[in-house]
């Protein structure tokens, strides 16, 4: 099959560039053509990342702030963050508790965060002895207490183990949190779950790429909310030790 065949096949809407031609991409007669329309395609997703990310915060910032509050409640009480995920979200919960693990930002106390993606082990028993819609409660319910706070981030607000999760959590006493897309899912309709942020767009890519910035604010909000709790820093204010 023909490189401009491959390309209709998987973007209709570029058929009429390179099509029927057998010559490598970079020199077929049409490649200024297709140059021009993925520099178009560069522009039109940036600029639909942005938009998407604009209208979530202009329309969510009082909820965003009111999850930062429930977070800090959590970490001032002595309480634990831990995050679940599938997939790309898998990768986020990994990324949301290191920023709170490994703060970036000097001054910033680390704060305890466990991502509960990141156990094959136990994930893969559970998933073989009973199903892999359990994968998170069994860890749930092993570490997850009162003062603790469990953030499920899922792009369709419908997975069966982040639910589950967050039912466990819910049944621990804990505070749940739910970063979602699309309309939410049952996530957002579930009395398990506290808080869910909906990103309300249907692309899979503008809802991971809101949820990056959306944790990042949400990790920030979170340190200055807990900076009146902090005790002075000897090191920093230059005393004898």
């Amino acid at each position: 099959m023909s490189v401009g065949a491959q390309l209709s096949g998987l973007y209709p809407h570029m058929s009429a560039v390179g099509a029927g031609t057998a010559e490598p991409l970079a020199h077929a007669p049409d490649a200024s053509r297709l140059q021009m329309s993925l520099l178009d395609a560069v522009r039109l997703k940036a600029e639909d990342s942005g938009a998407v990310k604009q209208r979530f915060f202009a329309e969510e910032a009082p909820r965003v702030v009111q999850a930062a509050r429930l977070l800090a409640q959590a970490f001032s009480k002595g309480g634990r963050l831990y995050t679940l995920g599938n997939g790309g979200s898998s990768c986020d919960a990994a990324h949301l508790a290191v920023e709170f693990q490994h703060p970036v930002t000097a001054g910033r106390p680390a704060l305890p965060a466990v991502n509960l993606s990141q156990d094959m082990a136990m994930i893969t028993a559970v998933a073989n002895d009973i199903g892999f819609a359990h994968v998170y409660t069994r860890q749930v319910l092993a570490h997850v207490g009162a003062n603790d706070c469990v953030v499920a981030i899922s792009t369709s607000g419908n997975s069966e183990n982040l639910l589950a999760g967050l039912a466990a959590a819910k049944r621990r006493g804990a505070t749940t949190l739910g970063l979602a897309g699309g309309d939410g899912g049952r996530m957002a309709a579930s009395a398990d779950c506290d808080l869910c942020l909906v990103v309300r767009t249907d692309s899979i890519h503008r809802v991971q790429e809101t949820h990056v910035a959306l944790y990042h604010i949400l990790w920030d909000l979170t340190h200055t909310l807990l900076a009146s709790h902090r005790a002075p820093d000897p090191a920093s204010s230059g005393s004898p030790r």
